[in-house]
């Protein structure tokens, strides 16, 4: 996806093809950034639609209507309201804060009443979870991940973090930032807007890192851009969570921009340096993501989430969670906990999960899964424990799989030996 001046409620649309089988020209369309459901989104424009004028002020007034019922700079206000109210009269509805005065004509609504200080300081504890997995995804990480994180980050020197999407370990920082030996800020970039309600403007920008749109304009911009400076030789890197369901490309292109953002902060350019990045993903998306950031490398640490039925630590095989760090920083800087079954390498100069044994003929330790790998000669290459190698498929696989090895042909371009995702016929946008 390219993004494009075409609006929706989550701002610039992004560019898709729709293939048809046989044609290597696909039609080309406009659809939401984040919604990948037509259900949540229903924005929908072909490339080459004229749009009339009687539409365009019909989707203008449709993206108004479906904003926050209040500005970033009013919830703040509202929040110095709230926190003055006694225990009894501290109410939340489903999205946002309710002061006495708005109780009745909110009174068929489902309420959190008597909420603590200690409560507002976790609003993503406080906040309902919203459905919608693809474009929101709100899988927070576990304590034992979220401390572990800012462990490391505050162990690699870093004084700074851009948290995009990562409300836990951003509340888990603001939360720490009275004491004194603490000296670790964080900038919250997210798409859900709820968390303007407990943070200031410095503290928290309505992001869509999907297409890179800041929902306050130039403004939050600015403000995202002032964070990146480093004052006083304080190091930043940005930390990313984002939805596992989301188009890598388009994630990419957004990671990119700010990254070149805080490239352009530093006055004498950081020479040929990347801005440090921990972006957090499955694994099964390495080759994407080493596509658009080869500098990357994929760490063993297992992240596990606390309200994911299958994201969980300590689960073995396939129970285990797949999600990892990927990162620009030198992999032997990442130090993983012995405690939690991470060993160092000295071939590899990198912390492994204790199950992945290095390969001599790869030259790596090459699993992925955090289980013991085995090397295939055929494929020349080391493959999961339970996979098996298949003369009709010419690969590995699964023993009870079905062969590729039939007269199926690719969707796109009608013709056989790849898929529709490898089609040298697509165009990539």
């Amino acid at each position: 996806g390219v993004p494009c001046v075409i609006d929706c409620p989550l701002g610039p649309a992004l560019l898709f093809v729709k293939t048809s089988q046989g044609k290597e020209e696909g039609r080309r369309f406009y659809a939401c950034s984040a919604c990948r459901d037509r259900k949540d989104c229903n924005f929908f424009q072909w490339e080459d639609e004229k749009v009339s004028e009687t539409r365009l002020a019909a989707r203008e007034e449709y993206n108004r209507n479906h904003q926050p019922p209040f500005t970033h700079r009013q919830n703040v206000e509202r929040y110095k309201n709230f926190v003055l109210l006694p225990l009894s009269k501290k109410v939340l509805e489903f999205h946002q804060w309710l002061l006495p005065a708005e109780w009745e004509k909110h009174s068929d609504h489902q309420f959190l009443c008597d909420i603590s200080s200690a409560q507002l300081k976790s609003p993503s504890q406080l906040l309902y979870p919203l459905e919608n997995k693809k474009t929101n995804a709100q899988y927070l990480f576990a304590d034992r991940s979220c401390q572990f994180l800012l462990d490391l980050i505050t162990g690699l020197g870093f004084r700074r973090v851009l948290s995009v999407g990562t409300p836990r370990l951003h509340e888990m920082i603001q939360s720490k930032a009275s004491q004194e030996d603490f000296r670790v800020r964080s900038l919250l970039l997210d798409i859900d807007f709820r968390y303007s309600q407990f943070y200031t403007e410095d503290e928290f920008c309505h992001y869509n890192m999907f297409n890179h749109y800041f929902f306050g304009g130039e403004a939050a911009r600015e403000t995202c851009r002032k964070f990146l400076y480093q004052d006083s030789g304080e190091r930043v890197i940005m930390v990313t969570d984002p939805p596992f369901g989301g188009l890598v490309e388009a994630l990419a292109s957004s990671f990119k921009k700010l990254m070149a953002m805080w490239k352009d902060t530093e006055k004498e350019g950081h020479n040929n340096q990347e801005m440090p990045v921990f972006w957090i993903f499955p694994y099964f998306f390495e080759s994407r993501i080493l596509e658009f950031f080869p500098s990357f490398s994929m760490m063993d640490y297992q992240v596990d989430y606390d309200n994911h039925a299958l994201y969980k630590h300590g689960k073995t095989g396939r129970r285990q969670s797949p999600v990892r760090i990927f990162t620009n920083l030198t992999p032997s800087m990442i130090v993983l906990p012995v405690e939690e079954g991470y060993r160092f390498c000295t071939i590899c100069q990198r912390y492994v999960s204790s199950g992945n044994q290095h390969c001599e003929i790869c030259n790596s330790c090459t699993s992925k899964d955090g289980r013991r790998w085995k090397h295939c000669v055929l494929c020349k290459k080391c493959v999961k424990p339970s996979w098996f190698h298949c003369k009709n498929c010419n690969c590995c696989a699964l023993q009870n799989h079905t062969c590729e090895k039939t007269d199926a042909v690719c969707f796109v371009c009608g013709k056989a030996g790849h898929k529709r995702s490898t089609c040298p016929s697509l165009s990539h946008t």
